[in-house]
């Protein structure tokens, strides 16, 4: 249960990083300003991150361990935007966005998984 769970997460996240942002490339130029933004626009961050959230929850609900989950979502999709951004990438500044992604990353799925056990300890309290 705990495998196969743990790799329907990561498959889900890296899917998750390419489904909301891995196919978006393109620069936006406000006429008004000439400030340049993107490539992603504030939905597609915001659509990952619930989606992301989603499949921590559902994994936790189903029955994986939350430190897996975390590991798990964590790894597979800063592997998934590494692989994008290497690509794209002839600086070589692409692996100082995986260290910021995955310590960024890591952290939020460290506090998902603090609540988790947070809540579990007071149902078991009540």
């Amino acid at each position: 249960m705990q495998v196969g769970g743990v790799v329907a997460v990561a498959v889900l996240a890296a899917g998750s990083w390419f489904g909301w942002m891995g196919w978006d490339h393109e620069y936006q130029t406000d006429p008004v300003t000439g400030v340049v933004s993107g490539p992603y626009e504030a939905w597609q961050v915001i659509g990952c991150a619930v989606t992301l959230l989603a499949i921590f929850a559902g994994a936790v609900v189903a029955g994986v361990r939350p430190a897996f989950v975390s590991i798990a979502l964590t790894l597979a999709f800063t592997a998934a935007w590494t692989y994008t951004a290497a690509a794209e990438d002839a600086t070589g500044l692409y692996g100082a966005g995986a260290v910021l992604l995955l310590l960024g990353l890591g952290l939020a799925t460290a506090v998902a998984t603090l609540v988790v056990a947070l809540i579990r300890s007071r149902r078991g309290a009540a």
